[in-house]
């Protein structure tokens, strides 16, 4: 299993830089072409999505992306250090109900590019984990 990892401040303009990083390294995983631009937009989103929720709660923490290389797999993780309002856990400076409807609509986009998406959050911050297949390198014929 190979790992690369990507921490960034939680500044727009940095957004970019990570989609062409976990685009590359999909693409050197094995990740299908076609599905390369699915894996562009995917990890925009989910690191515009941790930016704003750093910049909302006030968090210099960067923004950390995990790009992982496993067997017949390509997965990324997003995670972010805001913490997300825990039912019955009186959170206070937790995102509230106006960002988590706009959170909503960030993980609609994201779940409609990617078939494999989970998503955890809690009081210490929250994770999107995308995965994707990957085809077997094929050697060209000697």
């Amino acid at each position: 299993m190979a790992t690369v990892e990507l921490r960034f401040s939680a500044l727009p303009e940095h957004v970019r830089t990570a989609r062409l990083v976990a685009a590359a390294v999909a693409r050197r995983a094995g990740v299908d072409e076609a599905v390369l631009d699915e894996v562009r937009l995917a990890v925009g989103e989910a690191c515009t999505r941790a930016v704003g929720l750093h910049q909302h709660v006030g968090i210099t923490a960067p923004v950390k992306v995990s790009l992982i290389e496993e067997e017949k797999q390509f997965s990324i993780e997003v995670g972010d250090e805001a913490p997300h309002a825990v039912p019955g856990a009186g959170n206070p400076g937790a995102v509230d109900d106006v960002e988590a409807e706009e959170d909503e609509m960030g993980l609609a986009v994201i779940s409609g590019l990617v078939d494999d998406v989970e998503v955890t959050a809690g009081e210490d911050g929250g994770l999107i984990r995308m995965t994707w297949p990957t085809a077997p390198a094929v050697l060209p014929p000697v």
